[in-house]
Parts: C-alpha cells; structure tokens; sequence
C-alpha cells in the first residue's frame, strides 16, 4: 500500500505551485529549502510518480501529472482547514484567532478604524491581519491561511462564498488646471481619450478601471485609453497626477481619506456608466464559522459609507459585546 501523504508535504507542493520558485515557497513554508525540496521528492517518491519536470533546468515546472495532484492537494488542505474550523466553531463563538485579508487599494484607508470597532465590539477575538494583492489573499484564503478577506467585487473569486457590503464610487483624479475640472462629473467618453495613469498588473482597480472603460460603446484595449505609466501603489499614482503626467481613476475611500491633501490635483465623480466597485467578504464556502462572518459583517462598514448593500444590513450585529 502506498503511505498517504502528509499534510506538510502537500503544502509544501502546493506553495511551490503558487510561487513557482523554492527559496520563495520554503520561505512561506517556514522552512528551509533543503527541508522543501526533500519533502517533495519523499511524496515523489511515495506516489512513484514525477510531480516536477527537472530536465527544464531552474525553473519549476510541473508534469501533467504534477497539475492534477496540485489541485487535488488544494482540496485536500481545504479539507483538513475545515476539521480545524468545526473545532474553532465549537468554542465560544467570537472567539479566538481571526485571520484577516485585505488588498492594498482598500487597507489603508479603513483597516485601523476596523481593527478597533472589532477589538471594542469582539474582545475576545485576536485578530491578525496580511494586505496582499487580491489573488494572493483568495490563494491563501484557499489553502485555510486566512479566514476572511475584505475585498472589491467584481474580481475572480468563484471559489469563495461572498458577502458585499458597501459600493465604493470612483472618482477621475486630475491636475488642478486640468479641462475637465472645470466639470461637475466627468462624462466615462470624456475619460477615455486621457492618458491614463494605471496600477500595475495584479491589483483589482486596474482591472476595474479598464472595465469601466469598456462601457464605452466601441471601445477596447487596443485603443482608447493611452496607457503609458503604471505604479505600484496609490500616492505614487497621485504624484505622477500632479505632475502633470496623465489622469487616473481613484476610490472614493482613497479620496475622502485625504490622500489628494497637499497636491495640486481635484476629483470628480465619473457618470454615465456603473462607476463604482462593491466592497466585500469573502470566505471558504461552507466554512464552519459562518454565522461569526455574517455577524462581523456590518462591522467592516465604515460608518461614514453610503450605498450599502441591503444584504449587509441583514446580518445580526449583537452577540459578541461582552
């Protein structure tokens, strides 16, 4: 008979499948890369089968073989995730550890008012918090390394069971002597002959600013929008705004949190189109601590936030103040 694999060497195969490199994924792993690479050629070993293609020199590259047992191993850990949840569920509900997820475009501008509204409503809960780009927290929220994630919609988390919460507007960020800041509200077809500012790749608002985007009938990635800058975060979007580099489509989180302060730039709404993102939850489906989620739910809204989502406010709000 064959020995069942442990859990450690099916996380270890699984993070090297995320990260695609050894040093990276031991060090995720908490381990050495000795430690990483043994383990792998043990379940190799164990399953007499070829998981990684070596003849490929550095990189990693799985076999067939290889793909199909990453993803089986992904609902394993899933799984064994879940047995640890039903344990968690069984204590005191609002209670223990709280692994939280956000991505970048949103932490800053509400994680510190959170973390207090929850440690004053939930005081038995210990809460730890990762910021991470979106498909890196829904990966980790996946392989049971987070609970929770804090998120914008619409993004691509089939696998998770989501909960939205509030509509964030975007707003079009200009210089101070820009055109069209002598306007109300910026009409989208005004928007997509600018030269646009974007994030890079791998953050959700950029991915949200292109689709606004193509609201604009005739409209595609080929023309239109005259892409020359992306940055990897926020205030340096704004700087490059400023400096009369381009425009650029902001949250209005990002905006009222005082991020343009001190710059020669101004907002303004973006109409004729759906110019917002959802701001969400999203958690494993099925997960044992659900009933905690939808309670912890209506604390995750800013108290200041309008368009909130009628399914946020259904969820019970009482039960953890001691």
């Amino acid at each position: 008979m064959i020995p069942m694999p442990s859990a450690q060497q099916l996380r270890y195969l699984v993070t090297l499948a995320e990260l695609r490199h050894f040093g990276r994924a031991a060090k995720s792993c908490a381990v050495t890369q000795s430690t990483l690479s043994a383990g792998i050629l043990a379940l190799e070993r164990q399953m007499d089968a070829r998981l990684l293609n070596r003849d490929v020199g550095k990189k990693v590259v799985f076999t067939p073989l290889g793909n199909e047992v990453v993803a089986r191993a992904r609902l394993a850990l899933e799984s064994l995730q879940a047995v640890l949840d039903v344990a968690v569920a069984s204590h005191e509900p609002m209670s223990g550890l709280l692994r939280i997820g956000v991505i970048p475009t949103i932490g800053p501008f509400v994680v510190p008012d959170l973390i207090r509204r929850l440690r004053q409503g939930f005081p038995r809960l210990r809460l730890s918090l990762n910021e991470d780009l979106t498909h890196h927290v829904l990966e980790k929220l996946a392989l049971g390394r987070l609970d929770l994630v804090l998120l914008a919609m619409p993004c691509d988390c089939a696998d998770s069971e989501t909960w939205p919460l509030w509509r964030d507007p975007f707003m079009l960020v200009m210089p101070e002597t820009h055109p069209l800041s002598k306007l109300s509200g910026v009409p989208v077809e005004r928007i997509v002959s600018e030269r646009m500012i974007l994030l890079e790749d791998g953050h959700c608002l950029r991915d949200q600013t292109l689709a606004l985007c193509r609201q604009v009938r005739g409209w595609s990635n080929t023309e239109g929008v005259e892409e020359e800058f992306t940055v990897t975060s926020l205030y340096t979007l704004v700087e490059m705004v400023a400096a009369g580099l381009g425009v650029a489509l902001l949250p209005q989180m990002a905006v009222q949190s005082g991020l343009l302060r001190d710059q020669a730039v101004v907002a303004r709404p973006v109409t004729g189109c759906q110019a917002w993102r959802t701001i969400g939850l999203a958690w494993r489906p099925r997960s044992p601590r659900m009933g905690d989620f939808r309670t912890l739910a209506p604390f995750f809204i800013p108290p200041h936030v309008t368009g909130v989502e009628e399914k946020a406010l259904r969820a019970p709000v009482s039960g953890g103040k001691k």
